[in-house]
């Protein structure tokens, strides 16, 4: 799922630099504020695109892609942010922005970890993860042929990262993800930073960092 909310703010992003950065904006600032007010306003590019997306995504059923865009839309329509400085360099700007949205990343990430601890609340998924990755109920392998210390690590890198991949993928992960989503009420703040450039006196910004995407999705974690 976190990888399918990035992909949706990419394409969202993309569309708001090709409608918002034409306009005459006089500040870099009123032009940062423009386009996140976007988000908090539900722009119909941003609800078309949105809609786009998660109609192509194949891992969700539809009434997950019903709740899913109900969490996206709560997190745009919540987005908070405060102006903290603006710095203007001949043609060039920064805008520093402290944005405060919901902490979905938490969530995600005790999500995970409830579901492995707990796997036989989901039979189905266990089922499946145990097929794949043989271990014992301690997690450890069930094979007792000495192996190096560093291929210990990597196997163990390996299976847990198959796990993840598993679980991201697992329709029952998917609707306890999702529940858990909805009743996440804590925030979480993030510094970024916005870079403009001016072009023929008016000032257009620059494509974010997918770091900065995550941020304003509440998923990045430091």
């Amino acid at each position: 799922m976190k990888k399918l909310l990035n992909t949706v703010l990419l394409f969202i992003v993309t569309i708001l630099f090709i409608t918002g950065c034409g306009n005459d904006m006089a500040t870099p600032t009123a032009k940062v504020e423009e386009f996140l007010g976007k988000y908090q306003k539900m722009d119909s590019e941003v609800l078309t695109q949105l809609d786009n997306v998660i109609a192509e995504d194949s891992s969700m059923n539809d009434e997950q892609k019903k709740e899913y865009r109900s969490l996206l839309e709560k997190q745009y329509q919540n987005l908070s942010y405060k102006i903290k400085d603006e710095t203007i360099t001949d043609d060039t700007a920064t805008v520093d922005v402290e944005i405060e949205v919901y902490d979905y990343a938490t969530s995600i990430r005790k999500s995970k970890d409830y579901y492995k601890e707990h796997q036989d609340e989901f039979t189905k998924t266990k089922e499946t993860i145990d097929e794949d990755n043989p271990l014992d109920n301690d997690g450890a392998n069930t094979t007792d042929t000495p192996t190096d210390d560093n291929n210990d690590n990597d196997n163990d890198n390996e299976n847990e990262s198959e796990s993840d991949g598993l679980l991201e993928e697992a329709s029952e992960f998917i609707d306890y993800k999702i529940k858990q989503l909805k009743n996440v009420t804590d925030k979480v703040k993030y510094d970024i930073t916005f870079n403009l450039t001016k072009k023929d006196g008016k000032w257009y910004l620059e494509d974010i960092s997918d770091m900065d995407r995550q941020k304003i999705h509440g998923l990045y974690e430091e």
